[in-house]
């Protein structure tokens, strides 16, 4: 039976409040006392930093940097570092959170972290990105390593910031550790399909959704919310893999073709001019719009907090597929269910990248590489059986697959707590 406890699980902050009544929700289903719910809520170790930047104009400006390492019980943290304007500490908490249980549900022997900086890539050069982050980087040392704290691109970042903190790291150590980032150029110990790890494991339970329940993905009409790094690589695998991709949207617009768009057009079209719009092959619309879109499969693969209480019901998909973390507020999350819609939850959904730079991280300690056929075949693997158990769990306990997947992601960081005790 639960107790209650004095300190409240909630947050002003959406992200960290709906991952903390995601975690509430789960440890009500298993029955844990308060105890384990305090743990299991609260951050193993955090660290804020002050950033200075010297830019390009001799002028000095200061962020502030965030690492937090939510759970490490199962193994060392692992979680990407996000540049953008919004970050703040409750977003890296609640990104934090949600890296744990999806390093769980996917039974990767890692635990949760994510890191941020409050900086707009958009509005620096590069040298100056690279001072920032070989800074940040130099700030929180003590906390991240090989078998510490493993960072990977996220939000605004990518493999030249992987690149930077791990010379950074490598530096002050005095030697080379490839393994203390993924997502790096291949060139420098990166792994072959990490790029479109995300978009592909997308996919990959997208159509073991569908088979699930009797559907085909080949023909079906897909939305994708969002045409960054993710989104843009779900539209043309969807694409290729036969779904006719009818609408994409982007930070500056939106657009749609009934009939299907041409990706492969769109891709060359948004490398050119930086976004989607403009593109004449399409019709333009409400960026609001893809959500609602009469689709069969929608991608939202932006940001969190994008189908709400304002628009859930009027979600047109019967399969929701969370390429971003957080995309769907619980208050929305409970309606679409009333309305039949299949969601498929963003810590199996997006699993893929966290997969993919697992198999990074071993091949870095190996020192041997495997091939694209390899990596494709284990990312299938582990994505579509990670799918099957959470089904089968849905089906038997009368969860949602966001339910069942969280139970199963909770109990097993649960698990090793107890397992390993409590020192001293």
């Amino acid at each position: 039976m639960m107790t209650t406890t004095s300190r409240p699980f909630r947050s002003d902050n959406p992200a960290l409040d709906n991952a903390l009544g995601q975690l509430a929700g789960a440890v009500e289903i298993l029955g844990y006392h308060a105890g384990i719910h305090e743990t299991l809520a609260t951050p193993r170790r955090e660290i804020n930093v002050a950033v200075p930047l010297r830019r390009d104009d001799g002028t000095v400006q200061v962020f502030r940097g965030h690492r937090v390492q939510h759970n490490v019980s199962r193994g060392p943290g692992k979680g990407g570092l996000r540049f953008h304007p919004s970050v703040d500490i409750d977003e890296v908490r609640a990104l934090a959170m949600l890296m744990t249980w999806k390093c769980a549900v996917v039974d990767l022997p890692y635990g949760g972290a994510k890191g941020g900086v409050d900086i707009d890539p958009s509005e620096h050069s590069v040298s100056e990105l690279e001072r920032v982050t070989r800074r940040y980087t130099s700030e929180i040392m003590p906390l991240i390593g090989p078998t510490q704290d493993i960072m990977a691109p996220d939000m605004g970042t990518g493999e030249r910031e992987m690149a930077w903190v791990m010379d950074t790291y490598s530096v002050n150590v005095g030697h080379t550790i490839p393994a203390v980032v993924t997502g790096k150029p291949l060139a420098i110990g990166g792994s072959r399909g990490r790029g479109t790890a995300t978009a592909r494991g997308i996919y990959h339970v997208a159509d073991a959704a569908m088979t699930h329940a009797g559907d085909r993905l080949k023909g079906s009409r897909v939305a994708v919310q969002g045409f960054g790094k993710v989104g843009a690589n779900a539209a043309k695998i969807f694409a290729d893999e036969g779904a006719v991709v009818t609408h994409v949207s982007d930070a500056f617009g939106a657009v749609a073709n009934g009939d299907g768009l041409d990706v492969d057009a769109l891709l060359a079209h948004v490398a050119a001019t930086g976004s989607v719009v403009g593109f004449d092959r399409a019709d333009v619309v409400e960026g609001a719009a893809v959500l609602t879109a009469d689709v069969d499969v929608l991608v939202p693969a932006a940001i969190d907090s994008v189908i709400t209480v304002d628009n859930a019901s009027d979600v047109k998909a019967r399969y929701v597929v969370e390429g971003a973390n957080g995309p769907t507020t619980q208050d929305a999350d409970t309606i679409l269910g009333k309305n039949g819609v299949t969601v498929v939850p963003d810590i199996l959904a997006n699993a893929g990248g966290v997969i993919v730079s697992y198999f990074e991280w071993v091949q870095a300690n190996q020192t041997y590489w495997w091939t694209d056929a390899e990596i494709e075949d284990r990312l299938a693997g582990r994505m579509r059986s990670a799918y099957t158990e959470v089904a089968h769990h849905a089906s038997d306990h009368e969860l949602t697959l966001r339910d069942a997947a969280l139970v199963i992601g909770v109990q097993r960081v649960a698990d090793a707590h107890r397992l390993r005790g409590l020192y001293p």
